[in-house]
């Protein structure tokens, strides 16, 4: 029988890199640390963990047919929704051009996976 959710697992180009980007944004510590796995846990005790893909491709958002499809993504809850994208952005995310919601933002991580920060 399933408990719980012990990870959720990335692909992407480089493991280690990624891991410091989610880091820099959340403040949760490393758990693993390589360029071929590295791990976060969060404060409820989730595994973020980053796996290194030879020739990984992004996701395509909002999605097209034919290309790589968004798989997962990731919601953050935030107090201040311009402060939590200055800190995604200062870090290395992009600010998606397509937005659906006032109160939330759909950002890019490095490696092109989508995620949302969304006030309480």
């Amino acid at each position: 029988m399933i408990k719980s959710i012990m990870g959720i697992v990335f692909d992407c180009p480089n493991a280690n890199n990624l891991a410091d980007f989610y880091k820099k944004l959340t403040g949760w510590q490393k758990e693993i640390s390589s360029n071929e796995w590295a791990s976060l846990r969060t404060e409820q005790g989730i595994l973020l963990v980053f796996q290194t893909v030879e020739n990984y491709m992004p996701p395509t958002w909002p999605s097209e047919n034919g290309k790589q499809q968004q798989m997962v993504h990731i919601d953050f809850k935030v107090d201040n929704l311009k402060e939590a994208e200055e800190l995604a952005l200062a870090n290395g995310a992009k600010k998606s051009d397509v937005q659906f919601f006032e109160n939330s933002t759909v950002m890019f991580d490095p490696a092109g996976h989508p995620f949302c920060l969304v006030l309480e």
